[in-house]
């Protein structure tokens, strides 16, 4: 990227909106192999980080009055760009092990109902659906004529050794699935703001309408480096995967110890940990008492769930993905130090 910037001139100038047709094709190359399915370079287009893609996927299918139904608790930034756009979220209730129900999500659809949108491995609480839970919400989908937004940011660093589903082996996927992914999480390009999203060729040439309004291009420095990393860094990013696995196991291995005063691992996976704390007090109230008195950050399930939502008080998003095993032992030491003493 640096050897890009200093004798790259178009690294410096306006590119094509969907973005470069060399990572374009590279995407649709590492998808193909990694889904053992087909999917064209046409079908791949490149956004300003994943949460552009969401946005541009929502302006793409929804007018103001429409609704998306949304697993509780959800990402919070694609609540608010829902909010911004005037589109209705229609929370759907997770089970015990953090998965939404087909059933319930099925009650759930209206006459304006236009999209289901669901993230796995999922951010907040780090749950991997299962493929059959994914296939169902497909199902459901093109049952109503919805489309089904797949958030797989964190695809890289999910658990399982074969693919995590097959989404893509149906040959008219992208008529009802808009799938989105990040670069940043994959190649540390967070900076650099840059994500992707695979569909009709049809729709992409509705979603290029907005991100020429918004943005123009993809950072070009930034596409040159996704590039690379997809060139380069596979051997890499395995090490990368291996190591957040580790942490994750660390996360389990080690919360036993907060169990003896309260707490419980709701769900664990990729950089996330979703808990539940043993307090009287709401979690957006303890969350500043353990910054002040554990000088630790954790964010307040209140941040993922509708306002009125009882669970949003109890729960706590614990985010390890950079505090490896000996940081993660002395978060435990202060949540637990922390617990005997507050009220």
């Amino acid at each position: 990227m640096a050897d890009a910037a200093l004798n790259e001139t178009e690294a410096h100038l306006y590119g094509a909106v969907l973005g470069r047709d060399n990572l374009r094709r590279a995407m649709a190359e590492q998808m193909t192999q990694h889904y053992s399915a087909q999917i064209r370079q046409e079908q791949i287009g490149i956004t300003s980080g994943c949460n552009q893609a969401f946005a541009a996927a929502i302006a793409s299918l929804c007018s103001e009055g429409d609704e998306v139904i949304l697993p509780v608790p959800w990402y919070f930034n694609h609540k608010m760009w829902l909010d911004l756009s005037g589109v209705k979220t229609v929370p759907l209730e997770v089970d015990d092990r953090m998965y939404p129900s087909i059933d319930a999500a099925a009650a759930l659809i209206t006459g304006r109902t236009k999209a289901i949108a669901l993230v796995s491995p999922n951010n907040p609480t780090g749950a991997e659906y299962p493929a059959e839970l994914l296939e169902g919400f497909a199902e459901l989908c093109k049952a109503h004529g919805l489309t089904l937004i797949l958030d797989e940011t964190y695809r890289d660093f999910d658990s399982r050794t074969t693919p995590p589903h097959n989404l893509f082996q149906d040959p008219d996927w992208d008529q009802w699935l808009i799938h989105l992914y990040s670069f940043s999480k994959a190649y540390r390009l967070t900076g650099h703001r840059i994500g992707a999203l695979a569909c009709s060729t049809s729709r992409l040439f509705e979603i290029e309408k907005f991100l020429d309004t918004v943005t123009i291009c993809p950072s070009q420095l930034g596409q040159i480096g996704a590039l690379w990393g997809i060139e380069n860094l596979q051997d890499w990013l395995a090490g990368e995967r291996t190591e957040i696995l580790a942490r994750k196991q660390a996360i389990q291995e080690g919360f036993p110890q907060l169990e003896e005063y309260g707490w419980k691992l709701l769900e664990c996976g990729a950089y996330f940990a979703y808990v539940e704390h043993p307090f009287d007090s709401s979690s957006d109230s303890i969350a500043k008492d353990l910054v002040s008195q554990a000088s630790v950050l954790m964010l307040p399930g209140t941040m993922f769930m509708p306002a009125d939502h009882p669970d949003g008080h109890r729960q706590f998003r614990i985010a390890f993905a950079n505090v490896d095993p000996v940081g993660i032992a002395e978060l435990f030491n202060r949540l637990a130090a922390f617990s005997k003493s507050y009220k």
